[in-house]
């Protein structure tokens, strides 16, 4: 059995394991050896013992709901024989799978860190190995309690975090919270910002792919896009993009009405922020509390991420509707103010 000591690396796929192909970036054989050769022969060599365990890599473009169980049994599978875990997943839709293991590993008193890169691992200029290194030495952190990303130097909470960077090697974002730690002259650690240990209440649910729709409100939003999306007998959670505090256009009764039988119908209504900073106060103005009369649970500052991530995790482990909406109001893990 491996040392308690060990770094759990766990490959999901994404850019830091690809290479160049005819039709574009595709994963690359052998990855796991090829990064722990160049980890290996790297003048920094990182400090930690690890092992490295790869899932079937995909694209994290083609992420679904649906594989967040296989990451999250995967880290279990390993969790008593390893000190903490390093995830290398697709910058895509990696603020996503941090905000869904974050609930999944609730009360985890382990370091779950997930990385990638914008660049692969063997391109020019990559900054894949300056990640995963960063990521294996907050890994090795025992006073890391929670889910996090790892990125371009800054260590950030998971189900705060967003990517706000096509492009760039800084990708990540923490808009509503501090940083967790970054690296400099070293690597630095905010034990202040930090969660504490909590109550262990791992959960990992079947995830249902359809159970939930986010909709960004625009001017002349159709309320026929509401009744579409209702007419799936799947959908239980809409996750609603609205304008600043959390205000909805109260005036088009059209869309007030399709989104008054979306409740009738049981479907859960979260509201959560366009903006990137702040969060829901639904009763600041009239267009606001009209949603709230219509029973749309306040998402406070979560993410969209976050928000999509908690509400299809909630939907897979209860058919009771209100307990659904206590549980969005609840705070589990650093996730909101």
């Amino acid at each position: 059995m491996p040392s308690p000591t060990r770094i759990l690396i766990l490959h999901t796929g994404g850019t830091i394991g690809m290479a160049a192909a005819a039709d574009g970036y595709r994963p690359l054989a052998g990855f796991p050896e090829r990064l722990r050769q160049r980890l290996e022969s790297s003048a920094d060599h990182p400090a930690s013992d690890y092992d490295i365990v790869e899932l079937p890599p995909i694209d994290s473009a083609d992420l679904r709901p649906a594989h967040w169980p296989a990451i999250a049994k995967a880290l279990l599978a390993h969790w008593d024989s390893h000190a903490g875990f390093v995830v290398l997943h697709g910058t895509d839709t990696m603020a996503w799978s941090a905000s869904a293991l974050s609930f999944m590993l609730r009360g985890c008193a382990k370091p779950v860190v997930l990385t990638g890169a914008q660049i692969p691992l063997d391109a020019a200029g990559s900054d894949a190995l300056d990640n995963v290194r960063g990521a294996l030495h907050f890994a090795a952190s025992p006073a890391l309690c929670e889910v996090s990303i790892y990125f371009g130097g800054r260590l950030l909470r998971g189900n705060r975090s967003r990517k706000l960077a096509a492009t760039r090697l800084e990708a990540f974002a923490s808009p509503n919270y501090p940083a967790l730690g970054e690296a400099g002259n070293g690597f630095v650690l905010h034990d202040e910002h930090l969660l504490a240990a909590g109550e262990r209440r791992f959960c990992v649910p079947v995830y249902d792919d359809q159970a939930v729709a986010v909709l960004t409100l625009h001017p002349g939003f159709p309320a026929a896009l509401v009744d579409a999306l209702v007419a799936n007998p799947r959908l239980r959670g809409i996750v609603l993009q609205t304008y600043g505090v959390g205000n909805a256009p109260q005036g088009d009764r059209e869309l007030m009405t399709a989104l008054e039988r979306a409740a009738a119908r049981g479907i859960v209504l979260l509201n959560v922020t366009q903006c990137l900073y702040g969060g829901i106060s639904q009763e600041t103005y009239a267009t606001g509390s009209a949603l709230a009369r219509l029973g749309v649970v306040a998402g406070g500052d979560l993410t969209l991420e976050a928000a999509f991530a908690k509400l299809h995790l909630l939907l897979a482990s209860t058919d009771d509707a209100a307990a659904v909406r206590r549980g969005m109001g609840e705070t589990w893990c650093g996730e909101m103010s």
